[in-house]
């Protein structure tokens, strides 16, 4: 195909505040122009005492100014807010929110801010005080009532010694919101608030020895997923993890590690005692070895030691046996096709079997479901429902799944009327 047939790639403006945080603009910038996206940097003045245009304009390969005085005749603060596909802001600092939310355009950016229509993504960072102010919350209200997304902020360590909720989420994080937002301006809604949700994932591990174990392929991702764009949602969130070392903790998550599937049950069944929705992504070892060894066992002349097996319980089995009224519970499949069924064909005797409300079916294997980012299957419903869960990330299955989940939670009414 000629250029002249190539698809338009997506027009991001990538807006930075004047925050330490500014550095891992930087970050955001690289990842976004290396999966296939144009950006234009347009940094606040103060943003700029922390990191030089040139590198912007290095990583970008497009010009960088802070005001509204640079390359006057093309009118840039009307023209890039109607050109961007998406407007996304990190860090956005407490100043910046408030100069947002209360429609200030003294510089490029929050001109930008105000002409463009198209989706805006607010990356907040700031010190645990700020983010926790009540003129700073308000000014959040305010610009969600308008229908920005401002993201979660996660919590570690800030500048100094200091450390609490106000920390930039990792860019990486960053990126997969700002990609599922270009897929799907409405996949942030906020539908979720006053919702406690429990999310497991990644794949536990059951020891053989103090050097082995048996375990698959799950790396997680999925799971951190649908964690992340819950959280982002307005849900209050529990992640139990199994075996996820690899992956940065969701912002605005509060994450439970666990090894085995002894663990990862003790962890989910306490955790599922207050929650709104459960999402069982996680890959439970159906078996652990009867009698781990104590030492490394040795090979023995070629000869293989023998491993005695026994089932480790059904914890989704449990979880519905013991749900609370309204309370919705997700299952997943990761299904291969055999002599007997098909993919799909064994994820509905999968839902028949465990009575949960939704199950998602994957097809895994060469490549597809497990360790990579993209994820499709089905979306199988108690009530005999099925729908496609096309290709594409794993976040914007995860969105899929908790349109599902949120059409099924009572509403504020039903649960006034049930007491």
């Amino acid at each position: 195909m000629g250029a002249a047939g190539a698809a338009r790639r997506p027009f991001i403006v990538l807006g930075v505040g004047g925050g330490i945080a500014a550095y891992k603009a930087c970050e955001v910038l690289r990842r976004l122009t290396e999966t296939g996206h144009d950006v234009r940097v347009v940094p606040t003045a103060a943003a700029l005492r922390f990191v030089g245009a040139a590198t912007f304009e290095a990583l970008s390969g497009q010009p960088v100014h802070a005001g509204v005085f640079a390359d006057v005749p093309q009118v840039p603060h009307v023209r890039l807010g109607r050109a961007a596909d998406l407007v996304l802001v990190a860090p956005a600092t407490a100043d910046l929110l408030a100069r947002a939310a209360h429609g200030l355009a003294a510089d490029l950016l929050t001109g930008t801010l105000l002409t463009t229509r198209a989706p805006v993504l607010m990356a907040p960072a700031m010190h645990t005080e700020m983010w926790e102010h009540p003129a700073t919350r308000d000014n959040v209200a305010l610009l969600r009532a308008r229908g920005v997304v401002v993201a979660e902020p996660a919590s570690g360590r800030l500048t100094g010694v200091d450390s609490g909720p106000g920390r930039l989420p990792e860019p990486a994080e960053i990126v997969e919101l700002a990609r599922l937002l270009l897929a799907r301006p409405d996949a942030l809604a906020r539908d979720l608030c006053g919702r406690r949700v429990l999310v497991s994932a990644g794949g536990t591990r059951e020891p053989i020895d103090p050097v082995r174990f048996i375990g698959n392929r799950s790396s997680g991702r999925q799971g951190y997923a649908l964690a992340r764009v819950a959280a982002q949602r307005g849900a209050a969130v529990t992640l139990v993890a199994a075996n996820t070392g690899a992956l940065d903790a969701p912002a605005g998550v509060e994450l439970v590690e666990v090894g085995t599937a002894a663990q990862l049950r003790d962890a989910v069944l306490a955790a599922a005692k207050d929650a709104d929705a459960v999402v069982m992504a996680a890959a439970v070892a159906d078996f652990r070895p009867s009698t781990p060894a104590e030492y490394k066992i040795k090979k023995t002349a070629g000869v293989p030691a023998p491993v005695g097996l026994v089932a480790n319980p059904d914890v989704l089995s449990e979880l519905v046996a013991a749900r609370r009224g309204g309370q919705v519970i997700v299952g997943f499949a990761a299904e291969t096709g055999d002599d007997l069924a098909d993919v799909l064909s064994h994820g509905r005797a999968k839902m028949a079997r465990k009575g949960c409300d939704l199950l998602v079916v994957n097809a895994v294997g060469n490549g597809l479901a497990f360790e990579v980012d993209d994820n499709s299957g089905w979306l199988l419903s108690a009530g005999g429902a099925e729908r496609p869960l096309h290709h594409g990330p794993k976040a914007l299955l995860a969105a899929s799944v908790w349109d599902a989940v949120a059409g099924l939670l009572p509403t504020e009414a039903d649960r006034r009327a049930s007491k």
